[in-house]
């Protein structure tokens, strides 16, 4: 793609934040995706509610939004922006766990990276939940799946 432009670096080519300060605040949301893959010794105990260090779900739900909470500390050139909502769920199945976050803000840039980091960390808790079962239990497929707001308008990724 010729003639493509990081937004992150200046004319000599390095690193800088974006200005935001012309953007009119609006409402931005974003959606993220990522798979966990494990055994099907780890996706039983992830199923087990009464696991023993208890239910993972819940454990990786928190840690996602946490991280959502935290993308600007994580991410060198993100904004830190308030953020008015942010939902992580899972969907287990055979294969592994479908994890899905969406981040939500009225500020003046949006919440991809919001919801790409909570998609992360909950996967990456959901290993720390299950390594002593599947210690080779992986996180793949991390995306944005769909933006609304700001100067793009509705984005939506080409599915799989």
């Amino acid at each position: 793609m010729a003639g493509a432009k990081l937004t992150h670096l200046d004319e000599s080519g390095a690193a800088r934040m974006v200005d935001v300060s012309g953007k009119e605040p609006g409402k931005r949301r974003a959606v993220a995706e990522g798979r966990f893959h494990a055994n099907e010794a780890a996706l039983g105990a992830l199923a087990d509610p009464n696991a023993k260090k208890g239910d993972a779900f819940a454990v990786a739900r928190i840690a996602g939004i946490m991280a959502a909470k935290r993308t600007s500390e994580l991410i060198p050139l993100c904004h830190q922006i308030a953020l008015t909502k942010v939902t992580v769920s899972f969907e287990l199945d055979d294969d592994g766990v479908r994890i899905e976050a969406a981040a939500e803000t009225t500020d003046r840039t949006g919440v991809e990276m919001e919801a790409l980091t909570a998609v992360a960390v909950a996967g990456l808790t959901l290993h720390d939940m299950v390594k002593a079962v599947d210690p080779s239990s992986w996180l793949g497929e991390v995306r944005v799946v769909r933006k609304e707001g700001g100067k793009t308008g509705l984005w939506t990724a080409v599915p799989e």
